[in-house]
């Protein structure tokens, strides 16, 4: 799954919040997303960052839906699961035993994935954790390795906690 198909399928309230802590939180960041979108369409980013802040927001969320923005959407993906959700990339880590820097920055991805290991984690993430965001990481972090893991692969799609079944999933 693209990061885009991720977009297409979150809640708009999760989307907005997203994009509303980019906004408020991310400034630089915030600029850059809406530039680069602005001038995919064709726009011009003073166009967009004109408008009211709830419409600046609504105008992303639209966007990210969009095949073209899937680069872009992965990034900002990336960076609001490694600023607000930070407890949950440290917990799957540490589950999995991945070494990271203790802020959730991996430099050396594994290989392979145990598979039994894997659904305990995502089981222990489920508990404390919304599934909407567990979704959401697990399916991001899938994009991190090409073609990604055969096994995370397989529990994304078998468990109905963590698949998205939406028919904009096989765009």
């Amino acid at each position: 799954m693209k990061a885009y198909q991720i977009f297409q399928n979150m809640s708009p309230e999760l989307a907005t919040e997203i994009f509303s802590y980019l906004r408020s939180d991310e400034k630089e960041t915030f600029q850059g997303l809406v530039g680069s979108l602005a001038e995919q369409r064709k726009l011009r980013p003073i166009f967009i960052l004109k408008k009211t802040p709830a419409d600046q927001i609504a105008w992303l969320c639209k966007t990210a839906h969009l095949k073209f923005a899937d680069g872009v959407d992965e990034h900002v993906l990336q960076i609001w699961l490694l600023n607000k959700q930070r407890a949950l990339l440290i917990s799957f880590l540490d589950s999995m035993g991945i070494k990271h820097d203790g802020e959730g920055s991996v430099d050396q991805l594994p290989d392979e994935l145990d598979a039994d290991k894997l659904k305990k984690t995502a089981d222990l993430l489920l508990e404390d954790n919304s599934e909407e965001i567990v979704k959401i990481y697990l399916h991001v972090f899938q994009l991190q390795k090409q073609d990604g893991w055969p096994t995370l692969g397989e529990l994304l799609e078998k468990d109905d906690r963590l698949c998205f079944t939406s028919a904009e999933t096989s765009a």
